[in-house]
């Protein structure tokens, strides 16, 4: 296995990874932005007021995309498979 290989391989994991956290961590920030933008227009303090809101958000999110994330990760898992054959 030469290098380009190895490298080759280490950005598709690490393209794999971004693909896989997208989902979640966008509908957390948007969220988060949300709520945030609630309680500095109502003026309410409270801090814990962000963490359920955002939980059950990503909570949902996690569900709907885990088919896709499955698909993502078989494909990723047949390619280093077809790799390692290959050898």
């Amino acid at each position: 296995m030469t290098g380009a290989e190895v490298i080759d391989i280490g950005r598709d994991a690490i393209w794999l990874t971004l693909q896989l956290c997208a989902p979640a961590l966008i509908v957390g920030l948007v969220v988060g932005v949300g709520i945030g933008l609630l309680q500095a227009l109502t003026q309410i303090q409270e801090a814990t007021l962000v963490f359920a809101p955002k939980i059950v958000a990503v909570f949902i999110t996690l569900l709907l995309a885990l088919p896709l994330m499955g698909a993502l990760m078989s494909g990723f898992m047949r390619q280093i498979a077809a790799r390692i054959a290959g050898m």
